[in-house]
């Protein structure tokens, strides 16, 4: 599995685990990509969550939809705790889950909250 991919089934993973509390992680399946990625946001979450609160604008993180939520929540991750993945690889890949999960204002919503999280 690429990262791309190992990175969009992570998504799909924290957000079903966001919506199904009582889910449980069934690792052996789990790409190590993919792993590493629901491991660390769920290890972070409430750091993540913070840093994103701190780069919002005229927005309130409980308004946030779930799909843009668990998008930022992937990319703030890699951003702040993965070295070996380019912060524009991270944006990048986050703008892309926006325009296929997301609606139409998602991407933009992504891409500014990331950008003012790295600057």
């Amino acid at each position: 599995m690429d990262r791309r991919t190992a990175r969009e089934e992570a998504f799909k993973y924290l957000f079903q685990l966001d919506i199904n509390d009582d889910q449980t992680m069934n690792s052996e399946k789990m790409d190590p990509f993919m792993k590493k990625i629901v491991t660390g946001v769920n290890q972070h979450k409430e750091a993540i969550d913070q840093l994103i609160r701190k780069h919002l604008e005229n927005w309130s993180f409980d308004r946030i939809a779930l799909v843009e939520k668990t998008i930022l929540r992937i990319a703030a991750y890699e951003i702040t705790y993965e070295d070996d993945i380019p912060v524009g690889v991270s944006i990048n890949e986050a703008v892309e889950l926006a325009h296929t999960y997301g609606d139409e204002k998602s991407s933009k919503f992504i891409n500014g909250v990331l950008s003012k999280i790295i600057f």
